[in-house]
């Protein structure tokens, strides 16, 4: 059972970076028929598997173990297995829902579908992910390939307020897409996908073009501050993530969000010092999230 309770799950969530200037970050959409977010663009990722917690993944890349990965996340009081599981989610989910696969081949470089054997083949696979008929671990004894968990930065760590009835416990990455392979949605839960500048999304989602639910409008805000995406993966590997649950209110006719920083917040075990210099509440306002 998680900490948090029976109905809270681990995930994992990539914010996939262009390496070109200004950056861009890959957005998909989920399907409107979804329970969890029906419509909304978001980041590929999802929950954590009992295969994306295999020990034996380690033997399959480098220079990564549990006490490396509960390090990068900043939570040394992860179980072995959930610390690793954590990046491998990532992996996979990435590779299944967007086609990226952050992998090296056995000469030791990385992974590419410019073959189109080799795409067609690896499109294979990940249908054959989605559809739980093979593994992680399967895949790179297959394919002979090394997975690449360092190349994912993490960045945030949200958990699903309370109020919901379906809750996760996500930590956010950020991985540069690699130059020879072509991010595509899985025309199953995501039927569209965009690259965007952080301040394009922004702008689109004020206009109702598209929709963000809290975490991911906070995120691109943020992410809306750096120039380059080497400024933005500079200050993430300097980053204090303290785990965030946002707290749900009613002011009057206003419903929202107040996060763990504002000053009324009130969940002492997520509770943090004021920072009167950033938005530290999302509300809803004329059908649209909004920070103030």
């Amino acid at each position: 059972m998680h900490a948090l309770g029976l109905n809270v799950r681990d995930a994992s969530t990539v914010i996939l970076v262009s390496s070109n200037i200004p950056f861009e970050v890959y957005l998909m959409q989920r399907a409107a028929n979804q329970e969890f977010m029906g419509g909304a663009y978001v980041f590929p990722g999802g929950q954590v598997d009992h295969m994306d917690t295999d020990p034996r993944l380690l033997e399959h890349c480098c220079d990564f173990t549990p006490a490396r990965a509960k390090d990068l996340l900043q939570e040394t009081r992860l179980e072995d297995s959930m610390a690793i599981g954590l990046f491998f989610a990532a992996i996979r989910e990435l590779f299944e829902e967007a086609g990226i696969l952050l992998a090296y081949a056995y000469d030791h470089t990385p992974v590419d579908f410019q073959d189109t054997g080799k795409r067609q083949r690896f499109a294979g696979y990940r249908a054959m992910l989605h559809r739980h008929e093979i593994t992680l671990l399967e895949l790179a004894d297959i394919e002979d390939i090394n997975y690449a968990p360092l190349l994912l930065t993490p960045y945030s760590h949200w958990i699903t307020p309370k109020i919901e009835g379906k809750r996760f416990d996500t930590r956010f990455f950020l991985a540069y897409a690699p130059l020879m392979q072509v991010a595509s949605e899985d025309n199953q839960e995501l039927v569209r996908s965009r690259w965007m500048t952080p301040h394009m999304a922004l702008s689109e989602h004020m206009q109702k073009r598209i929709v963000l639910m809290p975490p991911t409008l906070k995120t691109m805000q943020e992410l809306s501050a750096y120039s380059s995406g080497e400024d933005l993966f500079k200050a993430a590997r300097n980053r204090c993530i303290m785990p965030i649950l946002p707290e749900a209110f009613v002011s009057g006719t206003q419903i929202g969000l107040r996060l763990p920083h504002d000053p009324d917040y009130s969940i002492e075990m997520y509770k943090q010092a004021p920072r009167y210099d950033e938005p530290s509440r999302i509300v809803m306002e004329d059908g649209v999230w909004k920070t103030i």
